[in-house]
């Protein structure tokens, strides 16, 4: 198993996850977890030992089979030694408990699970997952979970998936959510604060702080419209269902988790002045969501179609065309220095705003190219071949055709 070209300190060899089944109990004052991840996964061969990516927390017990099993914990790893080696499927449980850290990054900043006024938020892109459970970090390294959260009665805990159960105990309530599309841990997430639900239709559900609800209302009201559009252009909406969390707190920008988007209070102006982000994250459902990426070099798959969504919502609800828009974008582009590849950009330029404008300008000239008929099909083609899996650049060069377009977009650093 070849760990990510850009990450090679996250992610471990030997084994797959097959499913995990994290269950946490937080208390928002001392900011305390508690937490029992159960994970299943499969040996590649016989294991007698094996790591996990885990943060700082005291662990109390680990067990793999239901038998304790010894472990050191020290620098982002948890390092298992079974009592017997492992072969083909096995569990291991690791109990734990402390105040969660975001991961600090060198690039980034400070990632994972973090602290709100009031309650908290997981914002995991691309490494912060450790923050919060025992995981194989990697990009690649799908699998469905079960995220089952207690916290205080006055909070709402929106996490991936559908809402499968509940129970309120005293002055605590229990969330339990599903997701059996599989899922890249950086996806995941668990968003606690003191929030209305709020029903959109059509599976679309948000949670927000009753002072923003009259903005909320407003600047979110064509979301419906929005995912019916993508629908038509991508095809169907790849998971059950799709939650909108504004938190209290301002963000610097909105949060991406599968099935669900977050956004800080900053991002409700009832205006619709945000409303490109609201398209923006949608559209990674399909793009960076269900279409995950076999490696971190290849993220403007995620951020050029995102970033294309948001002029084709432009486009279709009235505002500047995706011509226009890619217009704008390559004068900016062009002025600024030409040494970024976009298919390559470098661990510390993944997410550079060429890599986002460079992708959705090279959708556009594909598009020019194709017409509109083909080029939407090939879209749909794309999101159904890789529905839940995983893709490379080369993936969609070997789907679309057209190299003599693609290659000076994709490989040469000046803009073609």
């Amino acid at each position: 198993m070849v760990t990510d070209s850009y990450l090679p300190g996250h992610g471990n060899a030997g084994y797959r996850v097959r499913h995990y089944d994290l269950e946490l109990d937080y208390k928002p004052g001392p900011a305390r977890l508690s937490g029992r991840a159960l994970i299943t996964a499969e040996a590649d061969g016989t294991l007698p030992r094996f790591e996990l990516d885990f943060g700082a927390f005291r662990i109390n017990r680990v067990l793999v089979d239901g038998k304790p099993a010894r472990y050191t914990h020290g620098g982002g790893k948890l390092r298992v030694r079974p009592a017997k080696a492992v072969r083909g499927a096995f569990t291991v449980e690791v109990r734990y408990v402390g105040t969660p850290r975001p991961v600090r990054t060198r690039h980034w900043g400070d990632l994972g699970w973090d602290q709100l006024t009031d309650g908290s938020l997981v914002a995991s892109q691309p490494v912060g997952a450790p923050s919060w459970f025992p995981c194989d970090d990697r990009v690649s390294a799908k699998a469905p979970f079960r995220i089952a959260v207690t916290a205080p009665s006055p909070y709402t805990v929106v996490a991936n998936g559908v809402l499968v159960d509940g129970k309120v105990g005293g002055s605590t309530t229990s969330w339990v959510y599903a997701s059996d599309a599989p899922m890249a841990p950086y996806l995941a997430t668990v968003q606690i604060g003191q929030y209305e639900r709020v029903e959109l239709g059509g599976d679309q559900v948000a949670a927000v702080p009753a002072r923003l609800l009259p903005a909320f209302r407003h600047d979110f009201a064509r979301q419906p419209t929005m995912m019916a559009l993508f629908c038509d252009l991508f095809g169907d909406y790849p998971f059950d269902s799709y939650a909108v969390v504004v938190t209290d707190d301002p963000l610097e920008v909105p949060v991406e988790a599968q099935s669900l988007s977050i956004f800080g209070a900053n991002h409700v102006d009832g205006r619709r002045g945000f409303e490109r982000l609201v398209a923006h994250e949608l559209a990674h459902q399909w793009f960076g969501n269900s279409v995950g990426l076999a490696d971190w070099r290849h993220i403007w798959l995620n951020e050029g179609f995102a970033t294309y969504a948001e002029w084709l919502w432009s486009e279709s609800s009235g505002g500047p065309s995706a011509a226009t828009l890619a217009e704008h974008s390559r004068a900016v582009i062009a002025a600024l220095p030409q040494d970024i590849r976009l298919s390559d950009p470098g661990v510390a330029r993944m997410f550079d705003d060429r890599v986002y404008q460079r992708g959705a300008l090279t959708l556009h000239a594909l598009r020019e190219r194709l017409g509109d008929a083909a080029f939407f099909e090939l879209l749909r083609e794309w999101t159904s071949r890789h529905r839940h899996g995983t893709a490379t650049t080369e993936d969609f060069l070997a789907l679309a055709g057209h190299r003599d377009l693609l290659t000076p977009w994709l490989e040469s650093p000046r803009l073609p």
